[in-house]
């Protein structure tokens, strides 16, 4: 018998795998596909990013002249682009097999299922295995979502998994949803020559994202020539042969491909849950948030399947370190998702944490909010990217509660506020430190100024 069964090799279950380690338990991982890494490592976060650093380099090479460099227009070769790609995420599946395995968690491929609390039943196509734990991790992770009249059929309508491995590049392409996945498409196709037709049923890109920050970023994406339309719902598709017709109001617009973006849903069927006490709610596991646990003890669930928590592989690696920190020791290590940040890594990017000033507001807070923008800052500048701002959502008289950064390497700077509202440190404590000169950050230094009613430039 094993001290952990966990179900799903993504960022959830590999991470409590890995974190086992640490406390000498012994640990069996299913996973349904031939390699671990899930969704994040296989179809998600890393090809998702290397496709958009590949956007990346294509715009800074054909900005080069401009610099004076003498390189010429660019051509981008798809073909060997993608295979990048799988090399990419092919040496890292190779990492964490390695890895795993140095930490002596026994990877079991086959499709698992609860069969009561303990027991995991691991299916293959033709044969079956039984084993049995102390504890189970669910962590099966979610998959791509459609809507009435856009049946995903992998050719003409599309998910972002189908996207990531494209063999040629489209020429038009009709993105339904502009969440986080959704702009993140709209801006690497669109940096590649793609025409990006964007439309979301919400007033703003990245609904539940800061208004003042989403529409900056609206507005940088339609600069380089994304068409958006918010507040507006599609009609169902026309497929043909060759093409999708999308249907929109009194209008409509014809693309080569549709990309569904309207979000993910958690895969809990068929896994057995019904078999155990733990509670499902329209797919997704309810846990206590002190210790990732079910109504099932010893039943733990981590990753997106979890009800009420980002789906993010970063939240994954958090719920499941406190999940294995309790089975391990018996104390709670809850997960701190107000400090939780979230980053859409477009271009430019967008990173947010802590609350929202709407958020905020509704939670009661009597909020003083600071922004700054990148015009002048220097390092800005020198790139050529000096258009964005910093937003920082404050208590009148008290703690940093918020923050939301647009701009280059968004996702980067935004962990110094992570810090300030994890650490809930004041607007004068976080401004008395100095940001090197030229920088990014130093945005974030003069909006931490501005919040002390005494800015600098």
């Amino acid at each position: 018998m094993y001290d952990v069964v966990i179900i799903g090799g993504g960022p959830g279950g590999y991470a409590s795998g890995l974190y086992a380690h640490n406390f000498g338990l012994s640990v069996a991982l299913v996973e349904k596909d031939p390699t671990v890494g899930g969704t994040c490592l296989l179809r998600g976060c890393i090809p998702a990013k290397h496709w958009l650093h590949t956007a990346d380099v294509f715009t800074t090479v054909g900005d080069a002249e401009s610099y004076g460099v003498q390189a010429g227009e660019p051509v981008l070769d798809w073909g060997k682009a993608l295979a990048k790609k799988n090399e990419v995420v092919n040496g890292l599946v190779r990492g964490l097999s390695g890895l795993l395995k140095a930490r002596r968690v026994d990877v079991l491929e086959g499709f698992g299922r609860l069969d009561g609390p303990g027991r995991v039943v691991v299916q293959r196509s033709e044969s079956s295995q039984v084993v049995e734990g102390r504890h189970v991790i669910v962590a099966t992770g979610s998959a791509p979502l459609s809507i009435p009249g856009y049946p995903l059929d992998g050719v003409r309508i599309i998910s972002s998994d189908h996207a990531l491995d494209w063999h040629r590049q489209p020429s038009r392409v009709a993105i339904i949803g502009a969440g986080a996945i959704g702009c993140e498409f709209a801006s690497l196709l669109t940096d590649l020559g793609t025409d990006v037709y964007l439309f979301e049923l919400m007033e703003q890109i990245v609904p539940g994202a800061d208004p003042d920050a989403a529409k900056e970023l609206r507005k940088q994406l339609a600069r380089r020539g994304v068409s958006i339309r918010t507040g507006i719902s599609v009609g169902a598709a026309e497929r043909g042969e060759t093409s999708v017709v999308v249907p929109f109001g009194d209008e409509s617009v014809e693309v080569d491909v549709v990309l569904v973006a309207v979000g993910r849903a958690p895969q809990t069927e068929g896994i057995g849950l019904e078999t155990t006490s733990a509670v499902v709610d329209r797919g997704y596991v309810e846990v206590d948030p002190a210790t990732m646990q079910t109504a099932e003890p010893g039943v733990f669930a981590v990753g997106d399947v979890v009800a009420g928590t980002p789906q993010l592989a970063h939240a994954g690696f958090a719920e499941a370190i406190s999940a294995v920190t309790f089975i391990a020791t018996g104390t709670p290590a809850p997960v701190d998702y107000r400090a939780i940040p979230l980053v859409v890594y477009t271009h430019p990017e967008m990173a947010e944490v802590g609350y929202t000033e709407g958020r905020a507001r509704e939670m009661g807070f009597e909020v003083e909010t600071t922004s700054h923008g990148l015009t002048g800052v220097g390092r800005a500048k020198i790139i050529g990217q000096n258009r964005g701002m910093v937003k920082l959502v404050t208590q009148k008289d008290g703690p940093i509660l918020g923050a939301s950064v647009v701009g280059p390497q968004a996702g980067e700077i935004i962990h110094e506020l992570m810090y300030a509202v994890g650490w809930e440190a004041l607007p004068d404590e976080a401004a008395a430190f100095i940001h090197a000169h030229p920088t990014l950050s130093e945005a974030v230094g003069e909006t931490l100024l501005s919040a002390t009613g005494r800015s600098l430039h």
